[in-house]
């Protein structure tokens, strides 16, 4: 009795501590991109953008965005779990903690190096966050959601929603260049690697509650079909 309850109360444990440090290390990455200063990930040119323009830190308008696309989730019937809230104030904190410590680099050679190591760090979180399986984050789930409703493949979905997202970001001031680039391409196999790499062996084998609320599993929302 004591040895088959024994992993299933480390469980949730060991779920929260991944949850929480993917999230943070995604952070962290979002701000090393940033500092590259060679072209972010479609939703942090449109929160850069929007940062510019407002006078906000870009983090705080990460949170401010994550939580208004939240709003687009009732429509859709999607319901939020712990890592989705924890994503919209998380990400932002940590994005400006980062930007705070790090400090900016003229050097080509030294930027381009911290680019490599942002989105190799982003899909090493991505596959821990998404992992500890508390429910996707509110742009992930705005994907899913909207596959779910419209029947249209994921990888459209996706494809649709970042082409806006970027280039209104553009229009607005944000950074496009070779890490947008670099980051479209690699994000996928990163993060299906990470999903592998990370997954909870012990969990149980039927979906959570979030994740089968949402009718798609957001790892498809990360990954191309």
């Amino acid at each position: 009795m004591t040895s088959e309850s024994g992993p299933r109360r480390r469980l949730p444990v060991r779920r929260l501590v991944q949850l929480y440090t993917g999230l943070t290390l995604y952070g962290v990455s979002m701000g090393l991109m940033l500092r590259a200063e060679l072209g972010l990930e479609p939703w942090s040119v449109l929160n850069q953008g929007i940062s510019r323009h407002t006078g906000l830190s870009i983090g705080t308008v990460t949170i401010v965005s994550g939580a208004l696309i939240l709003l687009l989730w009732i429509p859709l019937r999607q319901r939020p779990g712990l890592g989705t809230v924890s994503n919209v104030v998380v990400l932002g904190l940590v994005m400006d903690a980062t930007l705070a410590w790090m400090p900016e680099l003229d050097s080509l050679g030294a930027r381009i190096p911290l680019l490599a190591g942002a989105v190799l760090l982003n899909g090493a979180a991505t596959g821990l966050y998404i992992a500890a399986d508390f429910g996707p984050g509110p742009r992930d789930g705005l994907m899913t959601g909207l596959h779910r409703r419209t029947g249209r493949p994921v990888r459209l979905v996706r494809t649709c929603i970042e082409v806006t997202v970027l280039a209104a970001g553009f229009a607005l001031g944000g950074s496009v260049g070779v890490g947008t680039v670099v980051y479209a391409l690699a994000i996928g196999p990163l993060a299906q690697f990470s999903l592998r790499r990370f997954a909870i062996k012990d969990a149980p084998a039927k979906p959570s509650p979030v994740v089968a609320r949402g009718g798609a599993s957001p790892e498809r929302a990360i990954l191309p079909e």
